[in-house]
């Protein structure tokens, strides 16, 4: 696992956009797996203006979100859909045919849905496999909506969120009532099959979390913990969240 820790925000984004573009460059038919939340933002923000400039294209990309919640529809505000042609789809030569996004409108949770879940892994498979995924990190050591357990699901599957994560959320809706209770995530297997990972983690609110991932051991109840087993893990963490790891002692060990 490698650590980048940077002096703010603003830089984490850079530095996370040009990751992505080094390896849309490297290999332009690349797939990439996308998450959602605050701290993408300004990283697709700076993937919008590179491809305005000119600097990258995307035409040849391939996107696979990491989940959605159940129950709302494609252009609901708050379902993740809304929330990438929002802050990329919309801003980018992305083709349509080339978004994936895990599609959860049904309030119930039936054979079809889970049938919808294994055909995501599949599609997955087909496209060869996810080339660079993006994570952030949820306050209770999730990725995507993974959540803390005994044991943790291998494939995409139905996950009935944890009420520490509504809660996280509810600030996105007009009440925690709002909030869906369930969605549709990628599980644990189908992210540590990614060749690259990049987990992207800002603000203070994230000192603690973070600070389980650097000391503790690999346990399903911090699932970011598993990440630790991945060959190819780069961390990209802003002062605030991180600012008081010992970074000559994580040089020292990544050397």
């Amino acid at each position: 696992m490698k650590w980048r820790i940077v002096n703010h925000y603003a830089e984490l984004s850079r530095l996370a956009a040009e990751m992505v573009a080094e390896q849309v460059r490297n290999k332009p038919t690349s797939v990439l797996g996308l998450a959602t939340g605050s701290t993408p933002i300004g990283m697709y923000g700076e993937l919008s203006e590179m491809v305005r400039r000119g600097e990258i294209s995307l035409k040849g990309v391939t996107t696979f979100n990491l989940d959605e919640y159940i129950g709302l529809t494609p252009d609901h505000p708050q379902s993740y859909h809304y929330y990438m042609n929002e802050h990329l789809f919309s801003k980018v030569d992305l083709l349509p045919e080339n978004r994936h996004i895990p599609y959860a409108e049904k309030g119930e949770f039936s054979d079809e849905e889970c049938k919808a879940c294994e055909e995501y892994d599949r599609l997955i498979e087909e496209r060869g496999g996810i080339d660079l995924q993006i994570l952030g990190i949820g306050h209770n050591g999730h990725i995507g909506f993974n959540e803390p357990s005994l044991s943790l699901e291998v494939g995409t599957h139905v996950v009935a969120l944890t009420e520490e994560t509504r809660e996280a959320n509810a600030r996105f809706f007009r009440s925690i009532e709002e909030v869906p209770t369930h969605a549709i995530t990628m599980g644990v297997g189908s992210i540590m099959k990614a060749k690259r990972i990049l987990l992207l983690v800002s603000g203070a609110d994230k000192k603690e979390v973070l600070a389980r991932l650097y000391a503790e051991g690999v346990t399903t109840e911090l699932p970011a913990s598993l990440l630790h087993l991945h060959p190819d893990v780069t961390v990209i963490a802003d002062q605030e969240a991180a600012g008081w790891l010992p970074v000559e002692e994580i040089v020292k060990e990544e050397t």
